[in-house]
């Protein structure tokens, strides 16, 4: 059993390790550069415009780059993508070795990994389905959320470590190892199958994009559900965004308290990835997406809201994340069953436009709100207010105070779709 499993698996094996050996090392790149930007500002707002930076052009060209991805070789638009990527890095490291490096530089060079992401993301995707038997749908979801687990864990250990002993430039090489390592097991030893559909090449270029819009109107089960997870993008993101600004302010916080907090989401993560792996199907996938995130939205934004020490921060982070994977996990197979293969580059593409465009505004919000409304708003209010209790005082009080608002946000978001009948279309 075993043995036949990793034969119809060998491909997909192959990629998945090395590709996660890369995520690694670009994610310490990330967390390295938002404790340099965040250091430097001390704005929420600034480190925040990195992450708008990266997903603006991703939002706003994914709806083309479906067209695209179904008609170009998969395996030569992930290399390409991935190359450029490096380069970025590399231009990277060269401002920081030369001591030149200013926050437009990151600005720029996020927006032009966000236009690669456009491409090689559904790239990769359909990549995924097309090495993958049906039957393993559910495991390899599980598997990958499992590696993708492994990396939020190491990536402040290791990070800050290296940080500790040696520079973030130590950081920007052991990125470009992993990267190298990825590339070449691409290049070598993946083969992956192409489409044979003469319809795609037929088409007109917007005729390609307009068919990954009128599949969601037709499907209306899908659509519904990528409206739910843009809905919940949004909030997760001015999460993202408040985090490091609450937890590098408090007293009892700091960069070493963040990446503590960080590990414990990549446990949760690695914990609940481990249970869709193994777990048999549900009978209602969406009835699981909603439960799940309804879980995750009710716990965690509370409990960073009311917590005042590292323990109940790491509490938080587990329960709020211990269930998304198997939200992830089901919400994949949903799209890679029902979605045909030869439709999956434009679909995917619609998807991530409409999906993930209310993140960049989630992260500009959270910046706003922190910088602007929550922080000042405390500063006003006096040591003995029933605010101040609930919240605590001085810096990072504001972000803590937008978590209790995010949390009842999310809880809301969840009961709302959980009604909706439009999105359980998808199971019949």
């Amino acid at each position: 059993m075993f043995k036949t499993t990793f034969y119809e698996l060998k491909s997909f094996f192959i990629l998945w390790i090395t590709q996660s050996f890369s995520s690694l090392g670009s994610a310490m790149t990330n967390f390295a550069l938002i404790i340099w930007l965040y250091q430097k500002s001390g704005s929420a707002l600034t480190t925040s415009m990195l992450s708008i930076c990266s997903y603006a052009p991703y939002v706003l060209m994914s709806i083309f780059a479906g067209a695209f991805s179904d008609r170009w070789n998969k395996k030569a638009t992930m290399l390409l993508s991935d190359s450029l990527a490096a380069v970025c890095t590399i231009v990277v490291f060269i401002l920081l070795k030369t001591e030149n490096l200013e926050v437009w530089h990151l600005f720029i060079i996020n927006a032009l990994n966000g236009l690669m992401n456009t491409v090689q993301q559904p790239a990769s995707d359909v990549a995924i389905t097309l090495l993958t038997p049906k039957k393993y749908y559910q495991k390899i979801s599980g598997m990958r959320s499992f590696s993708n687990s492994l990396v939020t864990i190491l990536t402040p250990v290791l990070a800050t470590t290296v940080l500790s002993f040696s520079s973030i430039e130590t950081v920007i090489v052991i990125d470009l190892l992993t990267f190298s390592l990825a590339f070449l097991s691409l290049l070598l030893f993946i083969k992956i199958p192409e489409i044979s559909d003469k319809k795609i090449n037929k088409d007109s270029f917007l005729s390609s994009v307009k068919s990954g819009l009128m599949y969601l109107k037709v499907n209306s089960g899908i659509f519904w559900l990528i409206l739910f997870l843009a809905s919940i993008n949004l909030i997760a993101s001015i999460y993202d965004s408040a985090l490091p600004a609450m937890i590098l302010s408090r007293e009892n916080g700091g960069k070493t308290v963040l990446g503590i907090v960080n590990t414990c989401v990549g446990i949760a993560t690695l914990a609940g990835s481990i249970i869709i792996t193994f777990i048999p199907k549900p009978k209602s996938r969406v009835k699981v997406i909603c439960n799940t995130l309804l879980f995750s939205m009710s716990t965690e934004n509370f409990l960073l809201a009311f917590g005042k020490s590292p323990i109940i921060w790491c509490i938080g982070a587990v329960l709020g994340w211990v269930c998304i994977p198997i939200m992830s996990a089901n919400m994949d197979v949903i799209f890679r069953t029902k979605i045909p293969v030869e439709m999956q580059g434009r679909v995917y593409s619609v998807r991530n436009t409409l999906q993930f465009f209310t993140i960049p505004i989630g992260y500009f919000l959270g910046g706003i709100l922190v910088d602007k409304i929550f922080e000042p708003f405390m500063k006003h209010i006096s040591s003995d207010n029933l605010i101040t209790l609930l919240f605590g005082e001085g810096k990072g009080s504001g972000a803590a105070m937008l978590f209790f608002v995010i949390g009842i946000a999310g809880v809301i978001v969840c009961l709302i779709f959980r009604k909706n009948k439009n999105i359980y279309n998808v199971e019949k």
